[in-house]
C-alpha cells in the first residue's frame, strides 16, 4: 500500500489490533443470528509525510450508512463546545447575514443550529440519513452527500462559495484525503477561513489511546502531516489551538495560500513541539504496540478478577472507541454483562463483535453495580456527574486508559 497522501510506499506498522466489525455496526436482535462483516484493523505509519493511516480494506459507504448511530447532541459537553465555538468564530471573522457557513459532516445539527438561531445563512453537509434527518427538524439546511471536489464544483456553480468551512471530526473520516482538501480550497471563498478540529495523534500516542483507532477513521493526524495535505492542496495553516475534547485534539484555521493573513508563532511552536516529541522519528511509531497491549491486559485481568470474586461490572457508553478495545481484548457478555448508553437510537441493539446488549442508563439503578466501566474515557467526568449515584451502595468507576484506574 501507498501513502493515502505522498504516495510512498508504506512499510511500516505503527499498530495491529487483529480484525474487528465497523465500530459503528450496532446490532438488532435478528443480526445476532447473521454473519458478521470483520476487517483487519492495521495502521501504518508514512515516514515521508508521517501521516498514520488505516490499511486499505474498507469503502466509507459501508461505514457510514442510513441507520448510522452517532448523533452528536447526546453529549452535552459537545453541545457547549459547539456553542462556544460559535459565538468565538462568530466574533473573529465578523460573520453576519450576508455570510456563508458550510458545515462538512454536520451531523444532526449539533453546530449550525446555532447560526440558524443568529440568521447568519449555513449549509450542512451529511451523507446519513439517521443525523441528517434529525438536523432538518431543528431547521438546519442539509444537503445528502458525501464531500468531495466534485460535489465542491456543483455548489460553485450554484454559486455557494463559503465564507467559513467547518470540519469538526471528519478530517480523520475521509479516505481520500487530497481530493477532500481540494474541494474546501475550491469552496472557500478568496478571503474565506476553514476550521478543523481532529484528534491529535501526538496525545494520541502520549496517553496510549488506542482505542481511537477504527475503520471509519482513516488518518491519525499530526499538524506535520496536515499542514502537507493542505499545502499540497492550496491552503496555509496560519493558526492552531490546543483543545482537551476527545483525549486532546487540535483546531486548525487555513485560508488561501496567497492570501494576506498572518501567521500565529502558535504553528511553529507546535510544529517544533511535535518534532521533539518524536512525530518525525519512526521509533516512537514502533514501540506503540507493547503499549497497547499493556492496556488490554490491564482491563482483561481486572474483569477477570471481578468476575472470580463475585462482583459485578456494566459499561457506561456504547462508543465506538469502546468497541475497538473490547473486540481486541475479546471481552464478551461473560466478563461484561451489558453496557448503558444516553443514546434512544443505541438502546436495544448489541455491540457490533462482542453481541453485549445495549440499555438506558436507568438500568444501573436497577442492577447496582459494583463497578461502572466508563469506554468514552473523553466524557469521564460528565457520566461521573451523572451517575454519582452509583456511590450511594459503594459502586466505584473505572477507566482503562491509559492504564487502569478505579475511581471511588
Amino acid at each position: 500500500m501507498n501513502c493515502r497522501h505522498c504516495d510512498q510506499l508504506l512499510e511500516h506498522v505503527f499498530l495491529d489490533l487483529g480484525f474487528a466489525p465497523p465500530s459503528n455496526a450496532y446490532l438488532s436482535v435478528n443480526d445476532l443470528n447473521t454473519t458478521e462483516n470483520y476487517f483487519p484493523l492495521k495502521l501504518l505509519v508514512c515516514t515521508q509525510c508521517w501521516l498514520v493511516q488505516t490499511q486499505d480494506v474498507t469503502d466509507v459507504e459501508s461505514l457510514f450508512t442510513d441507520e448510522y448511530a452517532y448523533f452528536s447532541s447526546v453529549s452535552q459537553g459537545w453541545l457547549k463546545h459547539a456553542q462556544d465555538y460559535c459565538v468565538m468564530i462568530e466574533k473573529r471573522l465578523n460573520l453576519n447575514k450576508n455570510s456563508f457557513v458550510i458545515e462538512i459532516a454536520a451531523n444532526d445539527g449539533y453546530l449550525l443550529r446555532n447560526f440558524v438561531t443568529k440568521s447568519i445563512p449555513c449549509l450542512g453537509i451529511e451523507p446519513t440519513k439517521s443525523t441528517a434527518d434529525a438536523a432538518e427538524k431543528i431547521a438546519v439546511p442539509i444537503l445528502r452527500r458525501f464531500f468531495n471536489s466534485h460535489l465542491a464544483d456543483e455548489l460553485i456553480l450554484q454559486g455557494k462559495q463559503a465564507d467559513l468551512i467547518v470540519g469538526n471530526n471528519v478530517f480523520a473520516h475521509v479516505p481520500d484525503i487530497n481530493d477532500f482538501s481540494l474541494g474546501m480550497r475550491k469552496l472557500l471563498k478568496e478571503t474565506g477561513v476553514i476550521t478543523l478540529e481532529f484528534p491529535h495523534l501526538q496525545q494520541l500516542i502520549d496517553k496510549v489511546q488506542f482505542d481511537t483507532v477504527y475503520h471509519e477513521h482513516f488518518s491519525y493526524l499530526s499538524l506535520t502531516s496536515v499542514i502537507s495535505i493542505f499545502s499540497q492542496a492550496g491552503l496555509r495553516v496560519f493558526d492552531v489551538e490546543s483543545l482537551p475534547t476527545h483525549g486532546g485534539s487540535l483546531r486548525i484555521y487555513a485560508c488561501h495560500q496567497h492570501n494576506e493573513r498572518e501567521s500565529s508563532e502558535q504553528v511553529e511552536r507546535l510544529l517544533s513541539n511535535e518534532k521533539q516529541f518524536g512525530l518525525c522519528d519512526l521509533s516512537v511509531y514502533t514501540k506503540f504496540q507493547w503499549q497497547a497491549e499493556q492496556v488490554k491486559n490491564g482491563l482483561l485481568i481486572f474483569l477477570i478478577q471481578q468476575k472470580m470474586k463475585d462482583k459485578s461490572v456494566v459499561a457506561y457508553g456504547a462508543a465506538a472507541k469502546g468497541n475497538t478495545l473490547l473486540n481486541y481484548a475479546g471481552v464478551k457478555p461473560d466478563l461484561l454483562p451489558c453496557v448503558v448508553d444516553a443514546a434512544p437510537s443505541k438502546q436495544g441493539h448489541f455491540l457490533p463483535g462482542s453481541h453485549i446488549p445495549i440499555y438506558s442508563p436507568e438500568q444501573i439503578k436497577v442492577l447496582k453495580p459494583d463497578y461502572v466501566l466508563i469506554l468514552p474515557w473523553n466524557i469521564a467526568d460528565e457520566v461521573i456527574e451523572q451517575q454519582s449515584v452509583i456511590f450511594e451502595w459503594g459502586g466505584c468507576f473505572v477507566l482503562a486508559i491509559p492504564e487502569l484506574k478505579v475511581i471511588e
